[in-house]
């Protein structure tokens, strides 16, 4: 049958849809790698890098939907408006993107299996900073999911805080170091779970300019210690 611009806004939301279960996904192995963290948990850690493989295989289809579609829609001449071409466009992005988180977690569980620490507790403002973290990846999520431009700019607003919180950490641990609380091999440990909990946001607020280039065709990026419109539009 050949491909219509009905038939393709069919295929493109049934992909999107995907993304949007491919996200949920992602969400439930972040949390589930920070769980493995506090309690450091090392078959938990391990199954959270199961749930990688999961994520990879959708990965892949999702990748591939799209590359049938646009092919499709090419062979047949399908006549298409920008913003359904846009839409195809940020579906790959956000697919990698969240391809990405995942690897970030996998990292993190990584780290959790090889601790050689299991028992002097972290900052606490380590729970913050993932709690936020996984509170990112939902408003991230749902923009997503609903083309949500105003939520999406939360999402980008939330980077900031992380981004304290992890210094905040840092500058903990090394106190401890110093006055014998913690170990060197702990605080690097701390020093890779938090970095990979700050690159999961800065995936998470990618994300989140796309969904605002979708929704508005506004070009947002970080310039000057704020998030910009660089393209001139509302």
């Amino acid at each position: 049958m050949p491909t219509t611009p009905e038939s393709f806004a069919t295929r493109l939301a049934a992909m999107r849809a995907e993304l949007t279960a491919q996200g949920r996904r992602v969400r439930h192995m972040v949390d589930l790698t920070y769980e493995a963290v506090y309690a450091r948990d090392a078959d938990a850690a391990a199954t959270g890098i199961g749930i990688d493989d999961e994520i990879d295989r959708a990965d892949l289809a999702i990748e591939q939907a799209a590359v049938d579609l646009l092919a499709d829609a090419t062979r047949d001449a399908c006549s298409l408006e920008t913003p359904q071409l846009r839409g195809v466009l940020t579906a790959v992005k956000v697919n990698n993107e969240m391809e990405r988180i995942a690897d970030a977690a996998t990292a993190v569980c990584e780290r959790v299996v090889d601790l050689t620490d299991r028992n002097t507790p972290f900052p606490k403002t380590t729970r913050v900073l993932t709690n936020s973290v996984v509170g990112i990846i939902d408003d991230t999520v749902r923009a997503f999911d609903k083309l949500d431009a105003p939520r999406a700019r939360t999402v980008l607003a939330s980077e900031g805080a992380v981004l304290n919180f992890s210094s905040l950490i840092l500058r903990d641990a090394e106190e401890r170091v110093a006055d014998g609380r913690m170990s060197v091999d702990l605080a690097f440990d701390l020093h890779e779970i938090t970095s990979q909990s700050v690159l999961i946001a800065d995936h998470c607020t990618n994300i989140a300019e796309q969904v605002i280039y979708e929704a508005t065709g506004a070009v947002v990026r970080h310039r000057e210690g704020a998030w910009r419109d660089i393209s001139g539009n509302s």
